[in-house]
Order: C-alpha cells, then sequence, then structure tokens
C-alpha cells in the first residue's frame, strides 16, 4: 500500500519535508494588494512548475490568469482562497500555499526544532485517507505505539475523510501540553490514542560501537531524518566512531521521511569520495548534476538499512551509495518519492512550494513512485514489529540490523584470512627456488 501514498512527508505540527531548497523573491517589499500576490503565484507556476501528472496544460494556465485577475477581491484572505482553488488544478500536493503565519512556522521548524506529537503523515492517493508514515522516535506519538501505516481517522472525535494535509495538521496541532485524541484503524480495528503536545527537539543522529563476535567492531549510525542540524551530527559521529576504528558501519536510514535536500548532498559527501550523487531534471530538461568533493570522513566498508519509510533525501543517499557501489544497500523497498519542491516567498509573507524537478540517481534511474531497492532483501520479523523499542535497534534483536552485520563480519573474516601469517603457504615458494 506505501508505493501508492503521495508522500507529503509532514511531521505534525511542522512543515512537510520532501526536500527542497529555499528561493526568496526578488521583492522585497510587502504588499496587500491581493491580485499581485494571486499573480506572482501563477507567475511562479507558469514560469517553474514540474508537472508529473499530465494534467497540466500551458493554455488553460493563461486562459485562467485572465478570469483570476478579472474577479474582484476584497482582501488578502480572499486572494488565498483563490490561490489554494488556482493550485488545486494542479494535482499535485506538492505544490502548496502557505499564508505567512504557516510560512514563518515553515522556516522555523527546518532547523529541526519541533512542535507537535511527532508523527509523519501522507496522503493516499487512492483512498485520500491520512496514513501514518512513521512516528518519531522518543516523541509522545512513538512512546504511545503509533506506527507506520496507520489510518488516522478521527482527530478529537472529527472525522477526518475529506481532510486535505493542511487541515489534519491544524487539528492536531496545539500548545504544549494540551491534549489531543487520534482514532486510529489498524488491521481493521480501531484503536484510540490520547497524546499530549509537546516540543519536539530532535537528536537527528543516534551512534555507538557493537563488538561483535568475531571481535569485529561495528558502527552503527541511525539518521532519522535531514534537517539543517543533519550534516554537523553525522560529520561528528562519524569522527567519534572512527577514533574506535571499527572494521566497519551500519547506517540506518529506515523510517527516515527525508528532508531538506543540500543536507543529504552533504551528508553523502561524507561517505563519498567520488562520483556523481544526484541530479535534476526540469520540465525543461536542464540537469542540475551534484558531485563528491573527495571529502569523505571514512573510507570503511557501509552497510545501509532501508525500507518502505526511506523517503526523499533518504532515497538519494542511498541511491548514491549503491549507484557508486560504495555500499550495500540491506532491507525493504523505499517509499519512492522524488521530486523537488522550491520555496517560494511572496511579497506580503506569505509563501508557495512548487514542485520544480525530479531526482534521478548516479545511474539516471527516476526515484519518484519507483523507489529504491535494496541489494539484499531482508523484511523485518513480525516478532520484531511488535516487540522491538527504540533500544533494541541496531542490536541482535534487530533482523534486519543482524543481517547488514553478516554482511560486514563476511567482509572482515575475509580481509583476516588474506592478512593472515601462514609460514608454509609464505615460505613454499621461496623454498622451491633453493
Amino acid at each position: 500500500m506505501l508505493k501508492r501514498f503521495l508522500k507529503i512527508c509532514l511531521l505534525i505540527a511542522i512543515f512537510p519535508s520532501p526536500s527542497f531548497p529555499f528561493q526568496a523573491n526578488s521583492s522585497t517589499l510587502i504588499t496587500n494588494n491581493p491580485k499581485e500576490i494571486i499573480d506572482q503565484v501563477w507567475q511562479i507556476i507558469y514560469r517553474d512548475f514540474m508537472d508529473y501528472s499530465g494534467k497540466y496544460k500551458e493554455e488553460d494556465w493563461i486562459k485562467l490568469r485572465k478570469e483570476i485577475l478579472s474577479t474582484k477581491y476584497f482582501d488578502n484572505d480572499d486572494a488565498y482562497i483563490a490561490i489554494k482553488d488556482m493550485l488545486t488544478k494542479l494535482d499535485d500536493p506538492y505544490t502548496r500555499f502557505l499564508d505567512p503565519k504557516e510560512f514563518n512556522e515553515m522556516r522555523i521548524d527546518t532547523t529541526g526544532e519541533l512542535m507537535g506529537v511527532g508523527i509523519q503523515i501522507s496522503l493516499d492517493e487512492v483512498t485520500n485517507q491520512i496514513v501514518v508514515v512513521s512516528p518519531i522516535e522518543g516523541t509522545p506519538a512513538f512512546l504511545a505505539g503509533i506506527k507506520p501505516k496507520d489510518i488516522i481517522v478521527y482527530i478529537d472525535g472529527k472525522p477526518t475523510e475529506g481532510l486535505s494535509i493542511d487541515s489534519t495538521v491544524k487539528l492536531i496541532r496545539g500548545k504544549k501540553g494540551t491534549k489531543v485524541k487520534l482514532g486510529i484503524i489498524r488491521d481493521d480495528k480501531l484503536l484510540n490514542f490520547s497524546l499530549i503536545r509537546d516540543r519536539i527537539e530532535i537528536n537527528v543522529v543516534d551512534s555507538r560501537i557493537n563488538n561483535s563476535s568475531l571481535g569485529a567492531k561495528i558502527g552503527y549510525l541511525r539518521l532519522k531524518q535531514f534537517n539543517a542540524k543533519s550534516p554537523k551530527e553525522m560529520s561528528l559521529s562519524i569522527n567519534k566512531l572512527e577514533k574506535h576504528k571499527p572494521f566497519g558501519y551500519v547506517l540506518d536510514l529506515r523510517s527516515n521521511p527525508g528532508g531538506l535536500l543540500e543536507a543529504s548532498i552533504e551528508i553523502a559527501r561524507q561517505w563519498i569520495n567520488t562520483g556523481i550523487i544526484v541530479s535534476t531534471k526540469t520540465k525543461d530538461g536542464i540537469t542540475d548534476i551534484r558531485k563528491a568533493k573527495s571529502r569523505a570522513l571514512t573510507k570503511r566498508p557501509v552497510v545501509v538499512l532501508i525500507d518502505e519509510g526511506s523517503a526523499s533525501a533518504s532515497e538519494i543517499l542511498s541511491g548514491a551509495i549503491k549507484d557508486n557501489k560504495r555500499g550495500v544497500l540491506v532491507g525493504k523497498k523505499t517509499f519512492g518519492k522524488g521530486l523537488v519542491q522550491s520555496v517560494r516567498s511572496l511579497s506580503d509573507g506569505s509563501g508557495l512550494t512548487v514542485t520544480v524537478a525530479k531526482y534521478l540517481t548516479p545511474s539516471g534511474k527516476d526515484i519518484n513512485k519507483n523507489g529504491i531497492e535494496p541489494d539484499i532483501k531482508v523484511d523485518l520479523e513480525l516478532s520484531d514489529k511488535n516487540k522491538l523499542t527504540n533500544s533494541d535497534l541496531g542490536t541482535l534483536k534487530d533482523s534486519q540490523y543482524v543481517a547488514a552485520e553478516n554482511i560486514l563480519l563476511k567482509k572482515f573474516r575475509v580481509e583476516t584470512n588474506k592478512n593472515s601469517y601462514h609460514p608454509l603457504k609464505s615460505n613454499l615458494g621461496y623454498a622451491l627456488k633453493k
């Protein structure tokens, strides 16, 4: 079912985490002219929007401009309604308008300090249901037992049927310490959760050294999302683990919904020394190629864990590691969200996220809806899903981690045997010459 989702990846009470660059509008003057705001949005779509649904027609968009500019608008609220109605014609849930308050919250939230209950949600394009992609570890939603694929059907007793992602977020948002009740369908059963909203400060990287049965040290790093803090946290974690001289690493991207494009590129450069990381292709066919810069922090073997909740920036990183043959991917096929959203500020303080390009892996594969296939498919055993806690991830209780560790240990055995001293083998050639 996950393959059908149109991923928005909203962290509840924060902005969605599809990968995007910020791009401010060239105008710095604040205007309260409703038609001017509407026309700014129209111009951005006309100039930059990349249609992937096949429903955008340039001639219809030109015709629409005459219609909307001939209408009278009394204030900016009227303009906002017109803009949202205009954007629905694109049939693209990633191209979204944000009023000044929402836009300001978005800019704050991408710093990595969040407010809410801590879940990423998505809209199923077939059923129009609000679906949980993943709870954020350590948050109220995670601690309450909310799981990926849970369907949110009620919020404080109000049905979510017909609600947009924005409307859903507004209902779940609230002040720290207040309560929100979620009705969730899981395996055809209705479950009720009562959550206390909280400030969610995410440490995006968990890291440690695991000692294996063969004596090899394995560095374990779990990356939870790609925000502004992620590259620095990842580099500090790698450098800390490098001091222990591990044989190799397991990089865990499971249930990582993505985030900032630049964060994914910078982190990829910490693992990949040379080669293409990702390319982006616009509607005009212009391809921006981003490459490694010979600044990798480690050359040790790496195995990457992925699953259906690994999306967007996670797919960029895992795709780059796979295509550059830098490491091995283990787990399940990723989500398949490969569209680039650019964030544009408008002259009244509102903003727009607009789909402007799509991602391609180094080998040229289109990520969107296709996802990234693992090199070795490994399911998380049912018992694991029911019993694994946060502290169990990356341990011998975690079947996918065990599979990843075994790949490194197999390589460790080969390296150990290769470097072992064998008296008879070492001296045989010399002895025969005598």
